[in-house]
């Protein structure tokens, strides 16, 4: 953050100050007593689990510079006997107030701020754009996938002095939170990655979640530009959406920037790219889509291609994000971080594309927030799993059942179908499927934790 007072802090988002003098000047913010550095503002936050407030003692022992806590004036009294002569301020609901200091800060940078929002690629897609560019000039990135009203605040807020550029991922399960966090973080440009079935619960259809990724379009200015998918159905919508300038990929052909002759190999992923020859370490036609609207936004700020395709070769895929892990006898791609229905596709088809190992061997894991056409995606995977000739297909979760009718319903052998209930039953079952030779993927929703069976096979199989 850049340096500044408590009285810009107090002017930012309407909190009172209670105690102490506003002029004290602050060296940045936290909201985790546990990273808490010496003269930063501690904001407060609550949640269902978690009371901010009950760390303000803690806060002011470890140096906050000023508090930011949840309530009113009334309150006034029990807080001045807090520990120390920091500032304290108190404000009816923090986690508005990081948003409405986040939105001030951001106002004091004249520099380019890329959103980038999608149902999936969109934390590789920053990730790729921050390390093509920080070669070039100062980059603040969403730190891991920092990407709601929390942290989309805390991105925003570590810009300091030197930045030249923010690269913002914009989460969102339900209507409404892209606008939000596209008002905090006026962004000058966009990406959306793709529309696919993630969040239904929320957001309800496909219908639903263009509407909702497609706020970033109508959020961004004349002068700006958008970077979108060729190949989306919806990207004529959301075209119309804004007055940015529009530059598009596709690995069809059918974009400004196009992937050709796509092979995979040991090294990776080598294509042909507008006259170039592109040799990327990022495994997957996913993550050439990915890579493509990563370059987008170079060219979208004025960066040659020849400028930023060197760095490719240095690209290094996010953690449990097909993440390629070599265990003794076994290859093991660990992409456990998160899963939806079009990035389950892809790992069926990135799999099935692999050739020379004894079996291809995919774990899936219950795909969450798909609502009332879960049954039905689950089982569509099934069926996607069995076309692509995989030779055993273990499933975990509930929901998952339906991917099991799905793959036996096309044909594919019982003898090759596992369903395990839980990722519990899965990390002990998992090592003892797996043969020398087989070629592993592991793939499912946050909150089934898939990265416990990758954990287990590396115990059993002595991976690094």
């Amino acid at each position: 953050m850049k340096r500044v007072t408590t009285r810009a802090v107090l002017d930012a988002t309407g909190a009172i100050l209670v105690r102490g003098d506003d002029a004290r000047a602050l060296e940045g913010f936290s909201t985790d007593t546990r990273s808490l550095r010496e003269g930063e503002l501690f904001i407060a936050l609550s949640g269902p689990n978690f009371d901010g407030n009950r760390f303000a003692r803690a806060a002011l022992e470890g140096g906050a510079g000023a508090l930011l806590l949840r309530g009113t004036e009334a309150d006034a009294a029990e807080l001045v006997h807090l520990p120390g002569n920091a500032p304290i301020a108190v404000h009816p609901d923090p986690r508005r107030a990081l948003g409405d200091l986040a939105a001030w800060h951001r106002s004091l940078f004249d520099v380019p701020v890329i959103g980038i929002t999608g149902s999936c690629g969109k934390t590789t897609v920053k990730n790729v754009v921050a390390d093509l560019l920080a070669t070039r000039m100062p980059v603040v990135s969403s730190p891991s996938s920092f990407n709601n009203d929390v942290g989309v605040p805390h991105t925003l807020l570590l810009g300091d002095e030197t930045t030249k550029l923010f690269v913002v991922e914009m989460g969102t399960n339900q209507r409404g939170e892209i606008a939000a966090l596209a008002r905090i973080a006026r962004p000058t440009a966009g990406v959306i990655t793709n529309i696919g079935a993630s969040h239904l619960e929320g957001l309800g259809s496909l219908d639903g979640v263009a509407q909702e990724k497609g706020d970033l379009a109508a959020a961004l200015p004349r002068d700006g530009f958008l970077v979108l998918n060729a190949d989306c159905r919806w990207m004529p919508e959301l075209s119309a959406r804004t007055p940015a300038q529009i530059i598009t990929f596709s690995t069809d052909g059918e974009g400004d920037l196009d992937a050709r002759d796509i092979v995979f190999h040991a090294g990776g992923t080598t294509f042909r790219l507008n006259g170039h020859e592109v040799t990327s370490p990022l495994l997957g036609t996913h993550n050439v889509q990915n890579l493509l609207a990563a370059l987008c936004v170079c060219q979208g700020l004025g960066v040659p291609l020849d400028d930023v395709l060197p760095a490719v070769g240095g690209l290094r895929g996010g953690s449990h994000r097909l993440e390629r892990v070599e265990l003794e006898g076994v290859t093991l791609f660990d992409d456990a971080y998160n899963s939806n229905p079009d990035s389950s596709r892809a790992a069926v088809r990135f799999l099935s594309g692999m050739h020379g190992f004894a079996r291809r061997v995919l774990v899936l894991g219950d795909m969450l927030e798909l609502g009332d056409l879960a049954a039905e995606l689950h089982h569509a995977l099934g069926v996607e799993a069995a076309r692509g000739k995989i030779d055993l297909l273990v499933l975990v979760g509930e929901l998952t059942r339906a991917t099991a009718a799905g793959a036996l319903e096309a044909g594919m052998p019982e003898s090759a179908v596992v369903h395990l209930e839980s990722t519990d039953t899965a990390v002990a079952a998992v090592p003892d499927l797996v043969a020398d030779g087989d070629l592993v993927l592991v793939k499912g929703s946050r909150r089934m934790a898939l990265e416990r069976i990758v954990t287990a096979l590396r115990e059993s199989r002595g991976g690094a």
